[in-house]
C-alpha cells in the first residue's frame, strides 16, 4: 500500500494498513461469492456512514452497489487507537480502520478501500511534497485529493485529551481506493474528499474534539 504525500509515519503505516486489508479480504469473497457471505448497500455500510446522497457518490467511486458486511465498531476502534497513540508520549501512534469497502464482486481480495486514521508526527506534516495530480484544500491543517485517495490532517483539543489545550491530538485521515474503479479526474478527487471528510466528521465528534477540530459539518472543496 502507498499512500502519496506520507511522512516516515505514514509510510510504516501504511504497510501496516495492506496487512489488515489482506486479513479483512481473505474472509470475503472473490467474484463467485460464497453463500454464507452478507453484503450490504453503500447507505447502510460501515454503521450508515455514508448514509444519504453520499452512498451514490460511493457507489460511483467504486463502481459497486453492493458490499461485504465487515462488521461495525470501526469508530470505537479508531478513537481508542488515538488516544493510546496520544497518551503513549510517542510522536506517532499506530493506525486503525474506521471503514472498509469490500465490494461484492471483485477479482481480488485487495480490491478494497477503505479509512483510516493515526497520530501524525509534527514532522510529517512539515516534510509533505504534493505530488503530480494532487489538489489541495483549506480544511484542516492540510487536506489534499488525488484519483484513487485523499489524506487530511488535524488537530483536537478534547476534555477527553488531557493536556490536549496546549498539546493538541494530531490526527490524520487518509481514504483509499484500490477497486480498479478511480479515473483520476476532478469529479473523483472531490468525492474521495467528501468521504474522508465524512469519516473525519465522525472521528471528531466522537472525540469530542472542539469546534470538530476545524472540520466544516459539510465538506468545504475550496482548493489552495
Amino acid at each position: 500500500m502507498k499512500i502519496v504525500g506520507l511522512g516516515r509515519a505514514g509510510r510504516v503505516t501504511a504497510a501496516v494498513g495492506l496487512v489488515v486489508v489482506l486479513g479483512a479480504g481473505a474472509g470475503a469473497c472473490g467474484s463467485d461469492g460464497d453463500a454464507g457471505d452478507s453484503y450490504m448497500s453503500a447507505d447502510k455500510v460501515c454503521d450508515g456512514l455514508f448514509e444519504g446522497p453520499l452512498a451514490k457518490k460511493v457507489e460511483r467511486i467504486t463502481a459497486t452497489t453492493e458490499f461485504s458486511d465487515n462488521g461495525d465498531e470501526g469508530l470505537e476502534k479508531v478513537a481508542k487507537a488515538l488516544k493510546a497513540g496520544y497518551g503513549s508520549g510517542h510522536s506517532w501512534g499506530k493506525s486503525a480502520t474506521l471503514c472498509e469497502l469490500s465490494p461484492k464482486e471483485r477479482e481480488k481480495v485487495t480490491e478494497t478501500a477503505e479509512l483510516s486514521f493515526f497520530m501524525y508526527a509534527p514532522q510529517d506534516i512539515e516534510d509533505l511534497r504534493t505530488a503530480p495530480g494532487t489538489v489541495t484544500y483549506t480544511m484542516g491543517k492540510r487536506s489534499e485529493a488525488r484519483g484513487a485517495g485523499a489524506s487530511i490532517y488535524l488537530e483536537c483539543v478534547s476534555s477527553q485529551l488531557k493536556g490536549s489545550s496546549t498539546n493538541p491530538l494530531r490526527i490524520y485521515g487518509g481514504f483509499s481506493n484500490k477497486t480498479g474503479a478511480a479515473k483520476g479526474t476532478g469529479d473523483d478527487q472531490e468525492i474521495n474528499m467528501e468521504i474522508l471528510h465524512a469519516g473525519a466528521l465522525s472521528v471528531v465528534k466522537k472525540l469530542d474534539c472542539e469546534n470538530n477540530a476545524g472540520l466544516p459539518e459539510t465538506p468545504v472543496l475550496t482548493t489552495k
